[in-house]
């Protein structure tokens, strides 16, 4: 009963954080300059573990599915179809989420985290700001826009890898894996792919602003802001990519 309580009070307290967060900014120009600085710091700063993940990940799909699936009776081009579609439908966004909740989640949460216990967000307050608004928008929309373009980077980077197992370690061979790749192509799936992955960078920041900006204490409790942020994010995302996997596939 306790647990329920307390998960009630977390569930209102951030629909009305939420709230407070989305607005009109009393200033235009500090909006776009704190949004131009999360797109770098959460977006452009992350392209690199995803490319480079996504391509490893790629190529170990790849050969697993060769090595364990494909057989004689089965296509020789089955090893590009599944490869293609496992990147498209679920690592690409879902699992690549997850990946970037670890990493961006635990670096929004400490950044407000800090500046909660440090009483900074609370000059804000005083000097007639939302801070709520100032510093949480910019986060969920640089996040929201930047987290599809690293999905599609990490589309091209998984097959890459794949074509990287066909050419270097002649795993397959590179015209089955090619023609696997554009057999029966569903333009659909990338947008799936795409659109869940919006709803994905909205739960990694709101939830982890939520939990950074509510942080009561000092350094000890940062860092356990930062790890329910990544907890509750993970969780999240998995229940929503049930739901949206569903809805979208149908």
């Amino acid at each position: 009963m306790k647990v329920l309580f307390k998960s009630l009070h977390q569930l209102g307290s951030y629909m009305l954080l939420m709230g407070k967060t989305f607005g009109r900014p009393e200033r235009g120009r500090m909006f776009w300059k704190q949004y131009l600085k999360e797109l770098e710091q959460l977006g452009v700063n992350s392209i690199g573990i995803v490319l480079l993940i996504s391509f490893f990940i790629g190529a170990v799909i790849c050969i697993q599915i060769k090595l364990n699936i494909q057989s004689s009776w089965m296509p020789r081009f089955v090893t590009g179809f599944t490869t293609r579609e496992i990147m498209l439908l679920e690592f690409s966004s879902s699992i690549m989420c997850l990946i970037l909740a670890g990493k961006v989640g635990s670096n929004i949460a400490s950044e407000l985290g800090t500046m909660r216990v440090t009483q900074q967000i609370d000059a804000l307050e005083m000097m007639g700001v939302n801070p709520a608004r100032f510093l949480i928008m910019p986060k969920i929309a640089g996040l929201v826009t930047m987290i599809p373009a690293l999905v599609v980077f990490s589309i091209f980077a998984g097959i890459t890898g794949a074509y990287a197992t066909a050419y270097i370690a002649h795993i397959i061979n590179p015209e089955d894996l090619t023609y696997g790749l554009q057999y029966s192509f569903n333009e659909w799936f990338v947008w799936c792919g795409i659109i869940k992955s919006i709803a994905f960078a909205f739960i990694i920041a709101s939830v982890s602003s939520f939990f950074g900006f509510t942080v009561e204490g000092g350094s000890i409790e940062v860092g356990k802001a930062s790890t329910n942020a990544v907890v509750c994010s993970s969780v999240l995302i998995l229940f929503s990519d049930l739901f949206l996997t569903q809805l979208l596939t149908k």
